[in-house]
């Protein structure tokens, strides 16, 4: 088990990141409301969260992953391992790879389907 001190200092960990997560998401849609954004730049912001390679796959899959890792996680703790905790993380986490980044593909083709900025 865990010493409460040291899971309360991941948590901690884990709510700084999320807040720093948030104002980046923020920033993004502060500019994606902001004026002058043409089917192009859409269409290469688009890209951005589902193809960029670092992480590999872009934000999408490595939203995936870090679903994945808590649906692993899960696996080991869960009472029963009986898959309450560990399955609807997983299918999370293919709903975003199968799913989401797709259609964010699909959405910057149809925008753009030349590719990237110039």
């Amino acid at each position: 088990m865990t010493a409460p001190s040291a899971a309360r200092t991941r948590l901690e960990r884990v709510r700084a990141s999320v807040a720093i997560a948030s104002l980046a998401f923020q920033q993004i849609e502060d500019d994606l409301r902001g004026d002058g954004i043409d089917a192009v730049e859409l269409a290469a912001i688009l890209r951005e969260l589902s193809e960029d390679t670092d992480p590999p796959g872009g934000l999408m899959a490595f939203l995936a992953q870090l679903l994945t890792a808590a649906a692993q996680r899960a696996e080991h703790i869960e009472p029963d391992r009986d898959g309450d905790a560990s399955c609807p993380l997983h299918e999370a986490a293919a709903l975003i790879t199968d799913n989401v980044g797709q259609r964010l593909i699909w959405a910057a083709n149809s925008l753009h389907p030349q590719g990237d900025l110039a």
